[in-house]
């Protein structure tokens, strides 16, 4: 665990993007926390990124310095019908986990995610994952289902666990 100086948790600007690239491949080639392998190719990325700034969607990172540390986002569905609904996803590479780091970058994207009218926040998590569990559950997400096998890394399956926060019921 790092003792970083002081993090900056700030919405994602495209001054950005490499930074949350690099992160994101840091953590995915882990293969243990994400459903990637390695970060998709820089310009998707940032396709993803802009488009994620273009549409209004909360993406925050974390930053020391100009290093990116960490992220949190929130996609919103496409769908009219689920228009309310958004899918989270974050990371933290690993020097800088154990600092309660997660807890505020999300706690920046579930706040901005009321702010455009967002209802209902979801996410899958590895059901090995136990930290990340006990992180949603403290700032209030509720299991809704377990997707058997849903991940197959390196020839073992990993269950996941579906989750969920209703905004509208935060206390």
């Amino acid at each position: 665990m790092c003792t970083p100086g002081k993090i900056d948790i700030v919405p994602i600007a495209p001054e950005n993007i490499e930074g949350f690239h690099t992160a994101l491949d840091v953590v995915a080639r882990e293969r243990k926390y994400l459903t990637w392998l390695e970060a998709p190719p820089f310009p998707e990325m940032r396709s993803f990124v802009l488009g994620m700034i273009d549409k209004g969607n909360p993406q925050f990172v974390a930053l020391d310095k100009v290093r990116v540390v960490g992220w949190c986002d929130i996609t919103r569905h496409s769908r009219p019908t689920q228009s309310h609904r958004g899918s989270l996803g974050m990371g933290i590479i690993p020097a800088y986990r154990g600092n309660r780091l997660g807890q505020g970058l999300m706690e920046a994207a579930l706040n901005a995610a009321t702010d455009v009218g967002l209802i209902r926040i979801e996410l899958f998590v590895h059901a090995d994952n136990s930290r990340a569990i006990a992180l949603y559950e403290r700032v209030g997400f509720r299991r809704e289902g377990i997707e058997r096998r849903g991940t197959l890394i390196d020839g073992r399956f990993i269950d996941s666990i579906r989750m969920a926060l209703m905004l509208d019921e935060r206390g």
